[in-house]
């Protein structure tokens, strides 16, 4: 799927909020869907509780086929979202379906969904080929085709020249492309990718993006969590929007873009000459302020183009220098959900 074209079924009004409740108004009607092909993802009256700490709060959300961006600061609920989805937890409240399947305590439903972990989860001694083999045994594969499928995998994400290597000389980059592939090697339907571009160089975030496009067009259906808006607009114009658990917005990015670019995005970049890349970026028109951060090597830049700005960091990078990390701050977009909130 063209990340740029629009979604079949975003409708005439793509972007819904339905916590306007929370602005002493009584919710809207949702809004009828034009008849197409069931929602890959269904949470109906979700929520989940941990003690006292509510994880997701009485979430309705269902996301149709294709890529989908689950957008939200860290603690939105993104995570838990996700956990529900592969039936890693259990729902205090309401039901949770994919493929029109109840997720929990369904282990035949495994075959057809991936996961690719926030966390990671290693055997640092294995190689990442051993890795993704053991992993494509776990799922019931016999062992010539457990071979055959860990390669196609690791070729699909990239590592084959480094699968022989253990996972504890990995860099993140790596471990992120060793978790990929093992949520790859089964062929799944659905795919739930909990912020796989977190703590990569803009080269392999780049590299990493083209894949996750790749598994769009090939008809997979992805769900990709992310704190950063640069990365979900790069895959998909289809986005859901969490806040504290509950759900702010959902439809087409186009409809919030004017609202995030009325805020300044800071963006932070780690980097061994972080001197010299401060000078640099000093230089860019868009870049509106620079803080540095001598104890973190960080570069903190303001700007509001940030589309221009990533554009411009894997030249940057290649060019010599080097760039180990980059992110962005949350504070633009909690800004943001506070407006959806309050309309």
């Amino acid at each position: 799927m063209d990340p740029q074209q629009p979604r079949e079924n975003a409708g005439p009004s793509a972007l819904r909020r339905p916590d306007d409740r929370l602005a002493g108004q009584p919710a809207p009607p949702r809004p009828e869907r034009a008849p197409g092909p069931p929602p890959v993802v269904r949470f109906e009256g979700v929520s989940k509780w941990y003690g006292n700490v509510i994880g997701i709060n009485k979430l309705t959300l269902h996301i149709p086929a294709g890529v989908t961006g689950l957008l939200g600061p860290n603690g939105a609920g993104k995570s838990t979202l996700l956990q529900l989805a592969t039936g890693q937890l259990y729902p205090s409240q309401g039901a949770v379906l994919v493929l029109g399947q109840q997720v929990w305590n369904n282990p035949g439903l495994n075959h057809h969904i991936g996961l690719c972990p926030e966390q990671d989860a290693f055997w640092e001694w294995m190689s990442g080929r051993d890795f993704v083999r053991t992993c494509a045994r776990l799922t019931g594969f016999g062992r010539a085709e457990a071979d055959e499928r860990t390669e196609r995998a690791l070729a699909q994400v990239g590592m084959t020249a480094h699968a022989g290597r253990a996972v504890g000389g990995y860099s993140k980059g790596m471990r992120q492309r060793a978790k990929l592939a093992q949520a790859l090697v089964h062929d799944p339907q659905v795919l739930f990718l909990d912020e796989p571009f977190t703590g990569t160089d803009p080269v392999a975030r780049r590299e990493l993006m083209d894949i996750v496009i790749g598994l769009g067009k090939q008809g997979k259906s992805v769900v990709v969590s992310s704190h950063v808006l640069h990365e979900v607009q790069a895959l998909t114009q289809h986005i859901v929007l969490l806040n504290r658990g509950r759900l702010v917005a959902e439809g087409n990015i186009r409809d919030i873009r004017d609202l995030i670019d009325r805020h300044p995005h800071r963006i932070v970049l780690v980097s061994p000459g972080f001197r010299r890349l401060a000078a640099v970026l000093a230089g860019w028109d868009d870049v509106e302020g620079l803080k540095i951060h001598p104890a973190e090597r960080s570069v903190v830049a303001e700007t509001r183009a940030p589309d221009a700005f990533y554009a411009r960091l894997p030249e940057l990078s290649l060019g010599g220098l080097a760039i180990e990390e980059v992110w962005s701050e949350d504070d633009n977009l909690e800004a943001v959900f506070k407006y959806l909130v309050k309309k």
